[in-house]
């Protein structure tokens, strides 16, 4: 089969339904009539002989073929977009563009308020989302366009993504209330691992950062409570005994008693991720130099 006899369009429906699982939802998405995505639909099946999409209580399921193809139509409509607006010239004063960024609580509390302060002096129609996308989607979520950038540990390695690791000389500090019966201005390693612990992370079962500093040494501190969030942590420890472990710049930042770590860390290093297809994109190429000038 030619790719003259198709019609590129239905990709572009085919990549609708496929997000949506609706076809209601990739009608108003697509900003046409359902019968519309319907019609459309029916022609791709008839030109791939395949149903594509099966309906059930869940939604339009893609078929197996489905799945194998969406990758590649997903980045080769991404890589059509860019080709069209990265020969522009991105003006961020007047630009109503949104930039949807995927990175943890702890990240968006350091990074959006520094980043929104600069968006307002600089480009101050521009919009952000920012949201977590699980690991193992980012690269399909970047080949989409429907994530611009990841802010993670290094754990993304593809061809069709690139990867630039982000500059850090973060210091680690121990926070307890402000009331705390540990009375002292310095911790020794025993003061630290006599105290009961708050670990975030939002994973079921293993160390963090400072578990691993602490398990070269041969020690190990006392796990009393794990929470997803860092948004939460703070609160819970202004009314327990428990302390916890987190960047000196956003301790610094909380109503806490904080204190310097009796011992040093190695942070997991961070990546800033964003598709090969994106890489010459006037817009993408601004704020990636934006987001380095700021971490």
């Amino acid at each position: 089969m030619r790719l003259s006899q198709i019609d590129l369009n239905l990709f572009l429906v085919f990549d609708a339904v496929y997000q949506q699982r609706n076809l209601t939802r990739a009608a108003e998405v697509l900003c046409i009539t359902q019968p519309a995505v319907s019609n459309a639909l029916a022609r791709l099946r008839s030109t791939l002989d395949d149903p594509l999409f099966v309906r059930t209580s869940q939604g339009m399921m893609p078929t197996p073929l489905a799945e194998n193809i969406v990758g590649r139509v997903q980045e080769a409509l991404q890589l059509l977009s860019t080709s069209v607006t990265e020969g522009e010239v991105f003006d961020p004063t007047n630009t109503e563009k949104v930039f949807r960024l995927s990175m943890n609580d702890m990240m968006e509390s350091m990074l959006l308020p520094k980043l929104l302060a600069r968006l307002q002096e600089e480009a101050p129609q521009l919009g952000l989302e920012c949201y977590l996308v699980k690991r193992n989607d980012i690269e399909r979520e970047l080949a989409a366009g429907t994530l611009d950038f990841a802010l993670d540990i290094p754990v993304v390695a593809s061809p069709q993504v690139c990867a630039e690791p982000m500059a850090s000389n973060q210091r680690y500090a121990c926070v307890v209330r402000k009331d705390h019966p540990f009375i002292g201005d310095t911790l020794t390693l025993d003061d630290y691992l006599s105290l009961d612990h708050l670990q975030v992370s939002s994973r079921r079962k293993g160390g963090s950062y400072e578990d691993v500093a602490l398990n070269r040494l041969g020690r190990q501190r006392h796990i009393r409570m794990r929470v997803q969030h860092y948004r939460v942590a703070p609160l819970l420890i202004a009314v327990s005994d428990m302390a916890l472990t987190i960047p000196m710049e956003l301790a610094l930042t909380l109503d806490l008693k904080v204190l310097e770590l009796p011992f040093s860390t190695a942070p997991l290093g961070t990546n800033l991720y964003w598709h090969k297809s994106a890489d010459h994109d006037k817009a993408n190429q601004w704020m990636r130099e934006l987001i380095r000038e700021i971490y």
